[in-house]
């Protein structure tokens, strides 16, 4: 007996010496791999000091991986990581701002650019050095690679001025981590998130004077990525570019939406792109909804590429309606893009008591619910309206006609909770903001 737990009293010991050994190790380990981000971050501070852009070309990419890793293996903070990421770009400011109370306050949407933008190339297998520059022009050749086979996709994405007076951005890793989805769809390389949300954060810290202080009021954030070869050979260009611009921008939309249901163009087909932020997909659309628009409406309301029969879109938002009490959205099939602003919509709608479901629904499913009195709100979600109210859909010779919105309404409550969170007056349970 005795000499049973005298056994079981050595093995205990060895297991606790051997997790404390693991544990040493671990932390051994963890202290490693902040000294190689510490000693890249030295070395690539100095060389972009130094002006040799070749050494800090060289160091981009391991310090990248680097930071990147340590972030992955909970071995830097989050603060830590960001602080070190904003240090990855070189910037350039401009002599003279633009800047006025009337450009930051009543400009048109995407019509006015801040002083600066990000400016960070891909070539021969790796990122050179990002850079912060003065907004203006850039040359190119003719035979530009998106300029003939399109090879270019974007994102957009908000920063707001939040109650305590600081700045935050509004889930940018889903929008990072989207650009890097239709990255891949268009046969162009991953982007580093170290480059792209550090690079994104000391600009927005540039440019932060130009944050509206008007009610919805942000600064809008435009990431846009290409191929930048001059060949007409039918390819993936050995060559890329991102440049992320800010403009200050207020609500989209002045008044609910008119909607007309598009049956001759569609927008997207299964094994499409129509769930990448591809440019072409946008150009494809443009005709739709200037027809659309000359009839009296705002867009149109998207159908499925194959039966013209199951709603998708609401113009260049995703599209929810209010049916028997439920918010309903269609399903992410491939075809539509998976919105942001919709992922935030359906997590918001549960929480806040209202059902949500993503299945499909049909425009004579819509019709017949309207005509019952059970189909009784529908609106658009998207980062440039947030929610934007819709008033009415015609669909061939009927037309949908939703009353006006009011505090009681799913979209309002739905839109007064989701800017709350975004401008810091609610908690930020999600970890949705990214502090500035």
């Amino acid at each position: 007996m005795a000499q049973g737990q005298a056994t079981k009293v050595k093995k205990k010991k060895k297991s606790v010496l051997k997790r404390a050994a693991q544990s040493r190790e671990r932390a051994e380990v963890n202290r490693a791999n902040r000294t190689r981000v510490r000693t890249l971050m030295r070395r690539l501070r100095t060389a972009i000091t130094a002006g040799d852009a070749t050494a800090a070309g060289n160091l981009l990419q391991p310090t990248m991986s680097a930071i990147d890793q340590a972030i992955a293996k909970n071995v830097l903070h989050e603060n830590t990581a960001n602080r070190y990421k904003s240090r990855l770009t070189l910037a350039t400011r401009v002599s003279h701002s633009r800047l006025t109370e009337a450009l930051r306050e009543n400009s048109e949407f995407g019509a006015t650019f801040s002083d600066h933008m990000l400016v960070a190339d891909w070539e021969a297998g790796s990122w050179k050095q990002p850079q912060i520059v003065p907004f203006g022009p850039i040359s190119f050749s003719p035979a530009l690679t998106p300029f003939h086979y399109g090879q270019a996709i974007f994102e957009g994405f908000k920063a707001h001025r939040t109650a305590s007076s600081g700045l935050a951005l509004f889930r940018p890793r889903d929008n990072f981590a989207r650009l890097n989805r239709s990255a891949a769809r268009l046969a162009m390389p991953e982007i580093p998130e170290s480059l792209f949300l550090g690079g994104v954060a000391e600009l927005v810290r540039l440019d932060r004077e130009w944050i509206p202080h008007r009610e919805g009021g942000a600064l809008y954030i435009r990431p846009t990525y290409f191929g930048i070869d001059d060949t007409l050979l039918v390819r993936p260009a050995n060559r890329f570019r991102l440049i992320v611009m800010t403009c200050p921008v207020g609500p989209y939309f002045s008044q609910p939406i008119r909607l007309l249901a598009e049956e001759r163009f569609v927008r997207a087909f299964p094994g499409g792109t129509g769930d990448s932020k591809a440019a072409g997909n946008y150009a494809g659309g443009l005709l739709a909804a200037r027809i659309a628009q000359e009839k009296g409406f705002h867009n149109v309301l998207w159908l499925d590429g194959v039966e013209r029969r199951y709603i998708e879109e609401s113009g260049v938002m995703n599209v929810f309606f209010v049916l028997d009490g439920k918010a309903i959205t269609p399903p992410l099939s491939g075809t539509i893009l998976p919105g942001v602003t919709r992922d935030s919509a359906l997590t918001l709608l549960r929480e806040m008591g209202t059902a949500a479901e993503e299945r499909q629904i049909s425009i004579d499913e819509a019709l017949s619910a309207h005509a019952a009195g059970k189909l009784t709100e529908a609106f658009g979600a998207g980062t440039a309206a947030i929610v934007a109210p819709i008033a009415c859909i015609q669909y061939r010779d009927r037309e949908l006609q939703f009353s006006p919105s009011t505090a009681s309404s799913v979209a309002a409550k739905l839109r007064s909770r989701l800017v709350a969170i975004q401008t810091g007056r609610e908690p930020d349970t999600h970890n949705w903001l990214l502090s500035v």
